[in-house]
C-alpha cells in the first residue's frame, strides 16, 4: 500500500488551519442556535453543500432547522436565527438574506473568511476561518496550499459544523438513538 501524499497534506493543512478557530466563538453561535425558535442556514454553491449538511444535523438532535431555498422554508421572524457560511463575507444572494433575517428580528452567525465585510456587519456572532477566496477582494495573505482557493474554507466550515453538533448532541443529551430516529426513512 502506498500513502496517500495529497489526502496527508490536506489534513495538515487543515489541523495547522484549526489551530486559529476561536471556540468562544462556536460557544457563543451554540447558544443562540440553543435560544432560537427555528434556524435557517444558509450558504452558496460548495459552502452551501457544508451547510446543508449542518441544517441536517441540527434537525437529527430534535432542532427545527431549514436550508434556506427549499420551498418548504417558512418565512424567518423574530427568535428566530440564521446561520450564513461566506467565505468572502459579500456573496450578493447571501447579503440579501442577511439584511431581510436581520430586518426581521432574527439573529446571525456567520462563518466568514472576512468579518469586516458585509455579512460580518450585521452578524451578533463571527466565526472567522482563515483562508483565500477568488471572490473576495481583499485576500488575506495565502497560506501555502496544494488545494484550489476556497477548498480549506468549505473543508474547515464543515468540520467547525461537526464540532458544534458534538457540543450540541452533549447540551442537550441527545442519544444516537435519537438522533437516528429522526434520520430519513424514505430513502
Amino acid at each position: 500500500m502506498t500513502e496517500c501524499r495529497n489526502l496527508k497534506l490536506i489534513i495538515q493543512e487543515l489541523a495547522e488551519n484549526a489551530k486559529v478557530i476561536d471556540n468562544d466563538q462556536l460557544i457563543e453561535a451554540e447558544k443562540l442556535i440553543r435560544e432560537a425558535g427555528r434556524i435557517f442556514i444558509a450558504g452558496a454553491g460548495r459552502s452551501g453543500f457544508a451547510a446543508r449538511g449542518f441544517a441536517n444535523r441540527l434537525m437529527h438532535l430534535g432542532f427545527h432547522s431549514y436550508f434556506v431555498g427549499e420551498p418548504t422554508t417558512p418565512s424567518i421572524q423574530k427568535g428566530d436565527l440564521i446561520v450564513i457560511g461566506s467565505g468572502s463575507g459579500n456573496t450578493a444572494s447571501l447579503v440579501s438574506m442577511a439584511k431581510k433575517a436581520k430586518s426581521q428580528g432574527a439573529k446571525l452567525v456567520t462563518l466568514t473568511i472576512f468579518p469586516e465585510n458585509t455579512i460580518g456587519s450585521f452578524a451578533d456572532v463571527i466565526i472567522q476561518i482563515p483562508g483565500v477566496t477568488s471572490k473576495a477582494d481583499n485576500e488575506q495573505e495565502e497560506p501555502d496550499s496544494i488545494q484550489p482557493k476556497g477548498n480549506s474554507f468549505e473543508q474547515l466550515s464543515w468540520l467547525i459544523y461537526d464540532s458544534m453538533i458534538i457540543d450540541l448532541k452533549r447540551e442537550t443529551g441527545q442519544t444516537e438513538e435519537q438522533m437516528f430516529a429522526r434520520h430519513a426513512n424514505l430513502e
